[in-house]
């Protein structure tokens, strides 16, 4: 699917959405869902990216704009991927999505805890003041 989009639009990038027609996820908790709908609300609020999902790993890159993009990335952690897609965007790349279902891990549990969601609202803050 991400290769066919690729090839359709000349895309620079695809990423997968979890948050367009045809995309979701799958055994997510209320609080789970909330809060990563909250974080992409407010990072389309204040950023103003160009795609629905900015959360989201699932991407395929052109190799030269992979490594543009990345040299111009400080970032770690969740953050790091809301980043590269936000110089991207910045940088003029073409972007385009293609709907996904994530399906929660079955064993193990996330990361996601109350520091990791400091960092991401630092982040967030760096993002919107440097780009």
């Amino acid at each position: 699917m991400f290769i066919r989009k690729q090839r359709e639009t000349g895309a620079s990038i695809v990423t997968g959405t979890r948050y367009v027609r045809g995309g979701g996820v799958h055994g997510w908790n209320l609080m789970r869902k909330l809060t990563s709908t909250g974080a992409n609300v407010l990072a389309q609020t204040l950023l103003w990216p160009g795609v629905s999902d900015l959360t989201g790993s699932f991407r395929l890159y052109r190799k030269f704009v992979l490594q543009d993009v990345i040299n111009s990335c400080v970032s770690k952690g969740y953050v790091f991927q809301m980043e590269m897609i936000v110089r991207a965007s910045r940088k003029g790349y073409h972007i385009e999505e293609v709907p996904i279902t994530f399906v929660d891990r079955v064993y193990g549990s996330s990361k996601l805890g109350g520091s990791e969601i400091v960092e991401y609202l630092k982040g967030l803050a760096y993002l919107f003041v440097t780009t």
